[in-house]
């Protein structure tokens, strides 16, 4: 099954977008999700992180929104942080 917004559904940012996948098909944890959180510190908060074992993806780096780095959460789901771009 293939999800659909309501008629009356208005997302509040233009980042939103339906799956182009099955998720109830997929085996895949978290298929689908895309979770961004904003942190000032990014690099301070992956280093602390990295320190209490989490894995971390993507190393802190530049980019569109500023320092960027992912890391996986104790459930499994790909969490991506950026900081301020300036």
């Amino acid at each position: 099954m293939i999800w659909k917004p309501p008629d009356n559904f208005t997302p509040n940012t233009s980042a939103w977008c339906p799956p182009l996948v099955d998720l109830d098909a997929s085996q895949k944890l978290g298929w689908g999700v895309s979770l961004w959180l904003k942190c000032e510190k990014a690099d301070s908060l992956c280093a602390a992180l990295e320190a209490h074992g989490t894995t971390i993806t993507q190393q802190p780096s530049d980019g569109p929104f500023g320092r960027t780095f992912a890391f996986i959460d104790p459930d499994g789901y790909l969490i991506t942080v950026h900081g301020s771009k300036g």
